[in-house]
This record gives C-alpha cells, sequence and structure tokens, in this order.
C-alpha cells in the first residue's frame, strides 16, 4: 500500500492554546529528560520513579544472561561521572554538563594520551557543528565521547586526561508495566521506550503522552483491557515478548508512542498486517478530524513495532509518532530538548490515542431484529431524539446505515468507513437503535 496523506489543509504546527495536559505533559519531558538512561541500569530506574508517581507500576528486574528469544539480557551499565581535560586542566567535555558528551555503554577508562589518539574515541556532526551527537555502543565494548564539532576544532595540542567512572557489570534490566482494567481481558498494549539520555521528543514525549492516556483512560472503565508497556528499546520489547508469550493472544490492538511532541503533522504507520483494528482505527480517525497527517506502510525497521509484528507473533501493533524517526535535523541531537517539543503538540498527540481507543472499544458487530424492510422509526422516538441536534440529517443516516450493515458480519467501523459518516455517529445511532430494540449484538 502507497502511503496516504492528507489533503493540503492547515499548517502542520498544531495552532490554538495548549490543553492543559498539553502544558503537564511538556512539564514531566522537561522533568525526565536531563536523566542519563540506557537499556539497562539506575538512569531507567529512575525514570520508572518518576512515572509512577502518575502512575501504579509493577517494576520486572531481568537477570543478566536471562535468555529472552534469540537474545540475551546483557550487564547492566552505570556511569558516575566522566570528561575530557586539555593540556590546561579544564573539562573540554563533561557528563555533568549533558549524558549525551559519553558513547553510551562505554567501558571503564581512566587514561593520558595525545589529541590524535583521543580523536578516534570523539563523535561529532560536522554538518550541525553546534549539536552534540547521541552514539551507543550496547554490545561491543568500547568508549568513547560526543562533542560539538565547534568544541574539537578548538582543542589545542597536547595531552589529555581522559576518564569514563563506569560499571559494566552482571545486573538486570528493569522495566515496567501498568494496567488499566477493562469490561473484557482483551487487551490494547500501548508501548514507549525508556532508554534514550537527553533526548526529549525520542522518548520522553512518548513517555508523557502514554502516562496521561493511562491517566484519562482510569477515570473510565474501557471496554478493552489497556496495558502500558514502559521498556528499553528492541532488547525490553523482546524481553516483554518472551515474558508473555503463553498470554500474547489476549493483545488484540496495539500502538508504539514515538516522537509525540514536534511541530510536524502526526505520522502513522500500519502493522505488519496492514488492516489490523488500530490501523483501520487510527486511519478512520485521522481522516475524519481533518488533521494535516501521513499514514505509511509497515518496514522492518523503526521503534519495537518491528518485535510485536514480528512473523512469530503477528500482532496487530502500528507506530504513532509525529515526524518519524531519522526525519528531522534534530534526530538523537542535543538539539532535541524540551523547547524542540510542542505543548500543543503532545495535546493533539494524546486527542488522536483518545480518538482511536474511543473507536476501538465502541467498534461492535450487531444484528438486526427488524430486517424485513425499514423498521418505522418515527414511532419509537428515534427521530425526536435526534431532532434538536445541529447534526440531525447526519445522525438519521447513521440509523439508516447501522440498519443496512447489522447483519452479524460487519462492525461499526465498517459502517463509518462505507457510509463516510464520522465513527461516533455511527456509535451514537447504534446505541439509540439498540434502546430501542432493533438491532443487538451479535
Amino acid at each position: 500500500m502507497a502511503p496516504v496523506t492528507a489533503p493540503a489543509g492547515p499548517p502542520a504546527t498544531p495552532g490554538g492554546p495548549a490543553a492543559p495536559a498539553g502544558a503537564e505533559m511538556h512539564a514531566l519531558v522537561e522533568r525526565l529528560y536531563p536523566l542519563c538512561r540506557s537499556i539497562t541500569g539506575d538512569g531507567v530506574r529512575a525514570t520508572l520513579d518518576i512515572v509512577g508517581e502518575h502512575l501504579p507500576l509493577r517494576v520486572h528486574e531481568v537477570p543478566t544472561g536471562t535468555p529472552v528469544l534469540d537474545w540475551t539480557v546483557p550487564q547492566e551499565w552505570n556511569i558516575r561521572d566522566a570528561y575530557v581535560a586539555d593540556p590546561a586542566g579544564r573539562r573540554v567535555v563533561d557528563f555533568a554538563a549533558s549524558s549525551l558528551h559519553v558513547l553510551g555503554y562505554s567501558v571503564p577508562v581512566a587514561a593520558t594520551m595525545p589529541l590524535s589518539e583521543l580523536r578516534e574515541h570523539l563523535h561529532t556532526l560536522p554538518e550541525h557543528p553546534k549539536w552534540v551527537p547521541y552514539r551507543t555502543s550496547y554490545y561491543k565494548p568500547d568508549w568513547g565521547f560526543c562533542l560539538a564539532q565547534e568544541t574539537l576544532d578548538a582543542l589545542p595540542e597536547g595531552p589529555y586526561e581522559v576518564r569514563i567512572d563506569s560499571t559494566l557489570a552482571d545486573g538486570h534490566l528493569t522495566y515496567a508495566e501498568h494496567v488499566v482494567p477493562g469490561q473484557v481481558e482483551d487487551e490494547v498494549l500501548v508501548s514507549c521506550h525508556v532508554c534514550h539520555p537527553a533526548l526529549a521528543n525520542d522518548n520522553m514525549a512518548g513517555v508523557a503522552v502514554a502516562v496521561f492516556l493511562a491517566k484519562e483512560l482510569a477515570e473510565r472503565r474501557p471496554y478493552h483491557t489497556y496495558r502500558f508497556v514502559f521498556a528499553p528499546g528492541t532488547i525490553g520489547a523482546i524481553t516483554w515478548l518472551a515474558r508473555n508469550a503463553e498470554r500474547i493472544d489476549r493483545v488484540k490492538h496495539g500502538l508504539v508512542l514515538a516522537c509525540a511532541g514536534d511541530r510536524g503533522p502526526v505520522t502513522y504507520k500500519r502493522s505488519r498486517r496492514g488492516d489490523a483494528g488500530i490501523d483501520r482505527a487510527v486511519r478512520h480517525v485521522l481522516a475524519a478530524s481533518g488533521r494535516p497527517h501521513r499514514v505509511v506502510d509497515f518496514t522492518p525497521y523503526g521503534y519495537d513495532e518491528r518485535q510485536y509484528c514480528s512473523p512469530g507473533f503477528d500482532l496487530g501493533v502500528g507506530s504513532l509518532t509525529r515526524t518519524p524517526y531519522a526525519g528531522y535535523p534534530e534526530y538523537h541531537t542535543s538539539a532535541d530538548d524540551p523547547s524542540f517539543v510542542s505543548p500543543e503538540a503532545l495535546a493533539d498527540t494524546l486527542a488522536v490515542c483518545r480518538e482511536a481507543f474511543a473507536v476501538l472499544d465502541r467498534d461492535r458487530r450487531y444484528v438486526n431484529l427488524s430486517p424485513y424492510g425499514e423498521p418505522q422509526l418515527g414511532r419509537r422516538g428515534l427521530y425526536d431524539a435526534v431532532g434538536g441536534r445541529s447534526d440531525t440529517k447526519q445522525a438519521q443516516m447513521a440509523m439508516l446505515w447501522v440498519l443496512s450493515l447489522s447483519d452479524g458480519e460487519h462492525g461499526l467501523l465498517d459502517v463509518a468507513e462505507r457510509s463516510g459518516l464520522p465513527f461516533g455517529t455511527v456509535a451514537d445511532a447504534a446505541d439509540a437503535l439498540a434502546a430501542a430494540g432493533l438491532i443487538k449484538a451479535a
């Protein structure tokens, strides 16, 4: 399937004042941003501690060496300090200023070396000389520093003191779950990664949206059970899948949240199936809303949707971002700071999730109990029931469409897609028809 792009419309930047939740989510991003996170370690635990102030979490600690599918839980990495000091003793690269300055998973180092030797371990972005890149070496022992190109260009020759006070030892991989109980045990999985240091959009914005989405869902009893997974990227999702393989059939829908707060339009990436319930629900919501947006096909690269959609599991899990991974210059750099994240964009991403999950929760199949000819709606008060609405004609048409397609085979989302009517209008019509005894759940 080719990408679907919304027709030209309003600017991509969400307009209008931020909803209160947008400001609160942005404050959470700002609080989480400075923590030094990685795929294991105390930074992940500190992040989950803050999330735990908002949501009750079940935190899991999986020991180093545990087999998880084709992988093994790695050693735990923690870091206390790191710096490069120039010949005058000044810290020209300092972990205390930003956790991005250290190559993730760097092994301990205490040495003095000339600049020529040090350069082999320095990472910059020549095309953006003021920015510091984000780099890691999770599965290959190495060490290094990340710095601005303009800083590197100003370094004099001479001996440099290099210090990385880190540990790489047997420990645990940490992840957490939060469950919002529903009316049924069938689950909607919401997943976001908690492993990136000092990157606001990727992915503390996704974490913040997940937190506030869970809080909203807890205020009502949703139809589905919602399971939120806060885990390190790739290895965290693989670990969760390995530990939940026997109950994976409960997951009926899923969404990976990432890059949720930049000012670009919403992008939805379909599941590997391409026509899963979440694919249809998000596509309908985006099209009906008039938001500028893109719907793109699945690829086996990106975030953790590629783990959930792997052929052995084949879950109906899509990915919701604004600008996708690597799609903006600030991606994986120090420029992805809280100022890059917009409260309005966070609120808009939350709204898309809210609207899509409302579709999943209300989508039902019905059977028409008066299928021979059109039933008389007026004498049942159904026309009067919608007479005062501004969308009276639309609501009446929705009733006729629901009656026509209530054959036990079509759901309400089918009705909305075929009729071109908003899903909420269709669902309201079904409620009214069910209350009048004209349809029943299949």
